[in-house]
């Protein structure tokens, strides 16, 4: 593989990596996706996700799904079918799916977390993210070391792109150089409260929209502002995303997301 372009990554907080995961990779996960939501018996209450108000945060389907596979649905599907109502499958694909699981632990990942300084690489989360069309819900600016807390941050988030993703249909936006700030937020304790740890706000650059051909795979710092538009389009843009930490750091016990049924691995 290739080696990154450390500097970029150390300048901008996110790389962006064309042609990463081949298409019969990209064709696997989606049609595994697909076999997993043609299985599940959608329950008369939906767990649903959403960015914006955290009502998700006191379901315990989705607070203790860190060790499992589960579903959870777009706040504004109504009476779409389930395989278009969807938002996302987590936490725990990469250890509970063959196929998720081999393509995650792909030797080019394993030597891209090494490249980026992780020496003790543990998978910790995984979401395959559906954004659907025409529905599928804007993500809101954030860290994700406010979410996949460690002292020191070592949270390094890898997205790939299972459809084309552009301004359209919901793709990926950053702030460059934001990274290089504070962690503004910490999300853990008890109901996920949100705790506030630095005031500062998000740093005054213009956004960067990082629209990403199929199989392309965009590296995030765990301090990179980041977030999605909506879709607002016909086309879905359907996507992995993996996040990586380092086992030399402390993840603390209040952290929302606990396994403890399955301890956490590396690549091997």
């Amino acid at each position: 593989m290739k080696l990154p372009d450390l500097a970029a990554y150390e300048r901008d907080g996110f790389l962006v990596l064309e042609d990463f995961l081949p298409a019969a990779e990209c064709d696997a996960l989606q049609a595994r996706a697909a076999e997993l939501v043609a299985g599940f018996a959608a329950p008369a209450r939906r767990t649903v996700f959403s960015t914006e108000d955290q009502r998700h945060a006191d379901d315990r389907y989705f607070s203790e799904s860190g060790d499992a596979i589960r579903f959870f649905f777009e706040e504004a599907a109504t009476d779409q079918p389930t395989a278009l109502a969807l938002n996302k499958i987590g936490h725990a694909l990469h250890d509970l799916d063959p196929v998720f699981d081999r393509v995650s632990r792909r030797s080019e990942l394993a030597e891209l977390a090494r490249a980026l300084g992780l020496d003790q690489p543990l998978l910790l989360q995984s979401m395959y993210l559906f954004k659907q069309p025409h529905i599928g819900a804007p993500v809101d600016w954030h860290q994700d070391a406010t979410y996949l807390y460690t002292q020191p941050s070592t949270v390094t988030g890898f997205w790939i792109a299972l459809d084309d993703a552009d301004r359209d249909n919901g793709c990926l936006v950053a702030l460059p150089g934001g990274h290089r700030g504070p962690l503004r937020f910490r999300r853990g304790g008890g109901r996920l409260a949100t705790e506030t740890l630095d005031a500062t706000p998000w740093p005054a650059v213009s956004p960067v929209a990082i629209e990403a051909r199929r199989g392309t795979l965009v590296v995030l710092h765990g301090k990179l502002p980041h977030a999605s538009t909506p879709n607002r389009s016909s086309r879905s843009r359907h996507a992995y995303s993996l996040h990586v930490i380092d086992g030399r750091a402390d993840y603390p016990a209040d952290n929302w997301l606990q396994r403890p049924t399955l301890p956490l691995r590396g690549f091997a």
